[in-house]
């Protein structure tokens, strides 16, 4: 059994999908996970209410997590 990812890198204009959950950026500073949309600041990390995600912003790197 392959282990699942628990991290999800992504650059605007790219998306993906972390386990059940989408992920996409759709350009820079503004991302959805698990359908729930939001603006993001160089630096900033935030928590998606409707998935358990976490979302860090790097530049132009866009990084998904599991939230514990």
């Amino acid at each position: 059994m392959a282990e699942e990812t628990n991290t999800l890198t992504l650059r605007p204009g790219k998306h993906d999908k972390l386990g059940l959950y989408h992920c996409g950026v759709t350009y820079e500073g503004f991302v959805v996970a698990g359908g729930e949309p939001h603006n993001i600041k160089d630096g900033e990390e935030i928590t998606i209410s409707r998935a358990p995600l976490k979302v860090k912003r790097d530049g132009s790197d866009y990084t998904f997590m599991r939230a514990a």
